[in-house]
Order: structure tokens, then sequence, then C-alpha cells
């Protein structure tokens, strides 16, 4: 993935939470500096949003020598009341580029 040259201002539809979420379904060994250019954020703000999806248990990581796997619970619902009976499944299935139509993983180099 690669991020938008483009500048926005204004609203959006995804809070930088889903954001960070579906770029870690997305790829679960990714790193926070790849996670921060992706989502156009710092890399202390990707930080802050893991530990706020970890402590509400949507996410979870296990390390891996040098790096992190992450694992997403998708049977967890989202947080608003008018959306409490979806999972995060269902979301993630909508943001998440399915295998066959990735073009490119995020550049580890």
């Amino acid at each position: 993935m690669q991020p938008s040259s483009e500048s926005h201002t204004g609203w959006t539809f995804l809070t930088n939470h889903a954001r960070v979420l579906a770029a870690i379904a997305d790829d679960r060994h990714v790193r926070v500096r790849d996670l921060a250019v992706h989502c156009r954020l710092t890399e202390r703000a990707v930080l802050r949003i893991i530990t706020d999806l970890e402590e509400a248990g949507y996410l979870s990581h296990v390390r891996e020598g040098r790096s992190n796997r992450y694992s997403i619970d998708p049977a967890k619902v989202l947080r608003h009341p008018a959306e409490a009976d979806v999972p995060v499944a269902s979301l993630l299935s909508v943001l998440v580029k399915d295998e066959a139509d990735r073009t490119r993983p995020f550049d580890h180099a």
C-alpha cells in the first residue's frame, strides 16, 4: 500500500483507528513506521491507536524476533451503539484488500 500524495481537509468516513486496524488486517507483520506512512499519521499516534485497540480486545500481538505479528479478534463487535451487533470482521471485509486484488504489499525496505 502506498500513501496518497494528495492532501485532505474536512471530514472523512473512517476514523484513524479503523484505518490502522484495516492496514494491520492487510499485513499482520506490518511495522509501525509503515503503518504511520500508510495512514498518514505519526508513529506515536499509531502506537497510541494500537494500544487502544489492544486494550479494547480488538487486537493482540506476539513478538517474533525484532518484529510483531498482530492478531485481530474478528468476532469483536463495533463500539458505537448503532453498530453494536456488527462484528469487526464485517467492517474489515469491506476495507481490506482481497489477496487476489493486492497489487503490492507494504514496502518493508
